[in-house]
This record gives C-alpha cells, sequence and structure tokens, in this order.
C-alpha cells in the first residue's frame, strides 16, 4: 500500500517517543501488503475497525490510535490523525 500523510507519524513520534517504533512497526506492514477489502485488512490488523469512511488502528498496545482512510482500489492508506487513547476518547476526529 503507498502511505500518505507520513509526516504526521514523524510528529506524533517527536511528541510521543514511546510511539515511535510501534509506528514505525506499523508503517512496515502497510507498506507492505496489498489489502484488495477490509476483510484482508483485518486479517493482518485484527483489533482495527473501520468507523464510517475511517479506519482506526490501536498502535502500541492500544496507547494510541491511528484514523486513516483506506482506499483499496489505489492501494493507498492517508494518515488523517494520530492520537492518544485520551485524545482518541474525546471524539474530535469524527468531525
Amino acid at each position: 500500500m503507498k502511505l500518505i500523510g507520513v509526516e504526521k507519524l514523524a510528529q506524533f513520534s517527536k511528541e510521543h517517543a514511546a510511539a515511535r517504533s510501534p509506528l514505525a512497526n506499523w508503517r512496515q506492514v502497510v507498506e507492505a501488503v496489498g489489502w484488495t477489502n477490509p476483510a484482508d485488512m483485518k486479517m493482518t490488523f485484527r483489533t482495527a475497525d473501520v468507523v464510517g469512511s475511517q479506519t482506526v488502528f490501536n498502535i502500541g498496545g492500544n496507547k494510541y490510535r491511528l484514523i486513516a482512510l483506506v482506499n483499496y482500489r489505489l492501494q493507498a492508506v492517508l494518515v488523517q490523525h494520530v492520537l492518544t487513547h485520551a485524545e482518541y476518547d474525546k471524539e474530535d476526529w469524527k468531525q
């Protein structure tokens, strides 16, 4: 998959050093796969959830959330938000 918005991963990693390795692992996996549908994605990330048009990935043992748009036809993942669990719970990302 082509990953768009990697600068958000870098910025979040600067602010949350503990997220650096889990985000790097997530990125490595996403760039290596070729999902064709949500079921394929769920085989890779069992704890991911599709919420409307967005996909929410649990990162770092549920400490962080990554919200992305996944376009299976274009083979692209657009990172929209990277949040702590507390930030995610505020649900501002849904707007």
